[in-house]
């Protein structure tokens, strides 16, 4: 749509239209006077007058952010204004050249130019746009029309018509005209006041409406002049209506285009009681003259109908006040009901489109048929952070997430969370190219620092990517994203995947093996294997750590790298990590009691995350160590960082462990969202450095300064300290040197069976490298 420059100063038209009226004005009212020498002159003004009333309303009239009806009403009127000018300088011939001039005689052009007038302008206001009715309505529409338009008739007829008496054409016409001039005021006043003014200016329209009006009123005038024939009716009414409509244009162009329209029917409106006041006057004033009997009727009837109709005001302002009151209550319930359903639609936490929403937009997107992107992340480590730092720091993670989220996307995308610390995005009219850099930057804007409270993060999230071609179904469009969002982050998260449909290979073989797994132990394919630790530097045994193996009967051996995090997903983790203490107690308790103070004085097992957090773990443990009769003092929990990172149900149940007596190893140390505080906080007696710093011992790396600054830390807390993954002779010899007096790799043993680790408490002083 085309910009429009509307006007904002007083232009010089409407000074000059306003200059024209005051002289127009000026010379009727000093003629009723004064007999002026040159009657031609009080006519020269009007022309101009309705010229530049009818060059401002084709102005609005090419406005072209108004409706075609607000622009085909003002052209209409424009051209009445243009008939007017015309009317007026045929009338002022008239007046000037007809027979017994000065008169009042008026030919039949102009009598057909002022019809030709009459006609656009009651075009015009008939076209208005109105509001829609009810039957009722256009019934009580009727009835206040026909009171105010028979009040109108009556008046004219009493002050004016009555006293006219109709000699030929030349004085018919000219009362037709003032007749009709009147019934357009009349007609207009209700149309305002009843059916409002659609798309138009409602001020404008009644600036013409009282222009009108007056103008009629001054025609009215004509049987008073017979005195004075230099002066005509015509002028003050061709003066009042021009100055009104170049009024009501000027205030047009300063308007909006489509102003909101009240709906007047809902209004006390005071036009109907109005014109019964003026009939019921014009009733008593018509028999004062009589006096007597007629006047005391007259005052009682206008009494009885002012009592009824005050009457009807006080219940019509009673009524108005209850449709108040119920306007009121369902704009109550409206809100109430959108309130609902933004919250059924949308999720409390964030505020953001929810998982219902997202899904109806997802099948709108995908009936449009056009090619467009989904996309899931997922917040890496989000239930550390919450058993952590509590959550209500995890909530405000979130809502920082879905803020990021959607101050990344375009106008035409969707942002929405799915339900705990999942997201998604639609994203539309984007190639694939496009849509990739978006995902780079969407996992740049997720690592921002956030600072919640004293607590600094780096969010990290895992995000799977799909397209929509040949996808049928919202629910199709999640899983494949799903999918690609676990491939994300089963290689170490923070980063983003296609969907591939060789994933859907991958995934059905993964959920193949999952059920196997959970057949594994009740088949006998799970079994125990026992890494040697080892005193440095001499390699002297010291204890062992148990790790489970799986003999799968088709595939063979299988890594623990792949079935413990797959045992985590599906949740076997807890079952199978039962059975894995169950053997090792058993184990541990079948060597003291064969070797005596010679059996391994640490028997180190591994407890996942999910066996910390379940109800009962510890005393579960409690009663398998006095049923097995161990002693606790040789075994070791080992437990990782992020399991045990902050407070929590899983941190509760470590300190229940020590208190039963067992030794905690926090193993991995280092390699997640390592903080020092679980030193401190946690009941710590080993730290197991990975294998990940062990690799670069034995060269200037920021590795060996790790390795460095960790013996000196579990020196200073008095607390063991154990190398991982000790490979070579110069990595022992290299850990020794800066004080490590313990170690476990494949330098000096591989993971063995309980009969070899018998063997070596047999007589073997020391572990030999294999």
């Amino acid at each position: 749509m085309p910009t429009v420059v509307l006007p904002r100063a007083i232009s010089v038209s409407m000074v000059l239209g306003a200059a024209l009226f005051v002289f127009s004005a000026g010379w009727f009212l000093i003629g009723l006077g004064h007999v002026w020498a040159h009657p031609a002159l009080g006519w020269a003004a009007l022309p101009i007058m309705a010229a530049l009333a009818a060059r401002a309303c084709l102005r609005v009239a090419r406005r072209a952010d108004l409706s075609a009806v607000g622009r085909a009403f003002w052209r209409r009127i424009g051209l009445a204004s243009a008939l007017l000018g015309a009317g007026v300088i045929s009338n002022a011939i008239d007046a000037s050249t007809g027979p017994d001039a000065p008169s009042r005689y008026v030919s039949p052009l102009t009598s057909v130019l002022l019809l030709g007038l009459l006609f656009f302008a009651f075009g015009a206001m008939l076209r208005l746009t109105s509001w829609q009715r009810t039957r009722p309505e256009w019934i009580r529409f009727g009835l206040d029309a026909t009171i105010v338009l028979v009040t109108v008739g009556l008046l004219v007829w009493h002050y004016s018509l009555r006293h006219m008496w109709i000699m030929d054409l030349g004085s018919l016409l000219p009362m037709i005209g003032v007749i009709t001039l009147v019934l357009i005021s009349a007609l207009a006043m209700i149309k305002l006041t009843f059916a409002g003014s659609g798309q138009l200016d409602r001020q404008s329209l009644m600036i013409i409406t009282t222009g009108v009006a007056l103008a009629a009123a001054s025609g009215s005038l004509s049987p008073h002049l017979r005195d004075t024939p230099q002066l005509s009716g015509t002028m003050p009414a061709a003066a009042l209506v021009s100055l009104a409509l170049q009024l009501a244009a000027e205030r047009q162009l300063r308007a909006p285009a489509t102003p909101p329209d009240r709906q007047s029917a809902r209004r006390f409106t005071v036009l109907p009681y109005a014109s019964l006041a003026a009939a019921g006057l014009t009733l008593i004033g018509a028999a004062a003259p009589v006096g007597g009997e007629l006047l005391a009727l007259a005052i009682v009837a206008v009494f009885l109908s002012g009592l009824v109709a005050f009457r009807q005001v006080s219940a019509l302002r009673e009524n108005s006040r209850l449709l108040g009151t119920v306007d009121g209550n369902m704009r109550q319930m409206r809100d109430y009901q959108a309130q609902l359903d933004h919250e059924v639609t949308h999720d409390p936490l964030t505020g953001m489109p929810n998982r219902t929403m997202f899904t109806e937009r997802l099948a709108a997107a995908l009936a449009i048929g056009d090619p467009f992107h989904m996309v899931l992340l997922d917040i890496d480590d989000f239930k550390m952070i919450n058993d952590r730092l509590g959550h209500s720091t995890g909530d405000q993670m979130l809502r920082a997430i879905g803020d990021r989220l959607a101050a990344l996307i375009g106008p035409a995308d969707t942002a929405a969370r799915l339900g705990g610390d999942e997201f998604t995005l639609l994203l539309t009219a984007r190639t694939d190219d496009e849509a990739a850099v978006l995902l780079d930057r969407l996992l740049d804007v997720a690592r921002q620092p956030l600072v919640v409270g004293r607590y600094e993060m780096t969010p990290q999230v895992s995000v799977g990517a799909t397209v929509s071609e040949g996808v049928g179904t919202p629910e199709e469009l999640l899983r494949r994203a799903d999918v690609a969002m676990y491939a994300a982050k089963s290689v170490g998260g923070d980063r983003w995947a296609w969907f591939d449909p060789i994933m859907d290979q991958l995934a059905a073989e993964d959920a193949t093996l999952g059920a196997h797994l959970t057949q594994a132990i009740a088949r006998d394919e799970l079994f125990m294997l026992y890494q040697p630790i080892v005193e440095l530097p001499d390699g002297r045994f010291a204890g062992v750590e148990a790790l489970v193996r799986w003999r799968h009967p088709e595939h063979g051996l299988i890594s623990p790298a792949v079935f413990i995090p797959l045992a985590e997903r599906n949740g076997y983790i807890v079952e199978l990590g039962r059975w894995v203490l169950q053997q090792v107690v058993r184990q541990a308790a079948a060597w003291q009691r064969e070797y005596g103070d010679h059996a391994p004085a640490k028997v180190s097992v591994n407890i996942s995350a999910r066996q910390l957090q379940e109800p009962g773990f510890a005393a579960e443990l409690a009663a398998l160590l006095d049923r097995e009769g161990v002693d606790v003092r040789g075994l070791v929990a080992e437990v990782t960082e992020t399991a045990v990172l902050g407070t929590g149900a899983a941190l509760d149940a470590v300190r229940a462990l020590n208190a039963l007596g067992l030794r905690v190893a926090l193993d991995d140390f280092g390699t997640g969202a390592s903080s020092l505080s679980l030193l401190v906080d946690c009941p710590v007696q080993i730290l197991k450095v990975d294998k990940s710093f062990v690799d670069g011992v034995t060269s200037a790396s920021p590795q060996a300064v790790i390795v460095d600054s960790l013996i000196a830390i579990t020196q200073g807390l008095r607390i063991e300290a154990v190398a991982e993954g000790v490979e070579t002779a110069e990595q022992a010899e290299r850990l020794h040197r800066v004080g490590y007096k313990l170690a476990q790799g494949f330098h000096f043993a591989r993971p063995l069976p309980a009969e070899d680790i018998a063997l070596i408490l047999a007589g073997q002083p020391s572990v030999v490298a294999t």
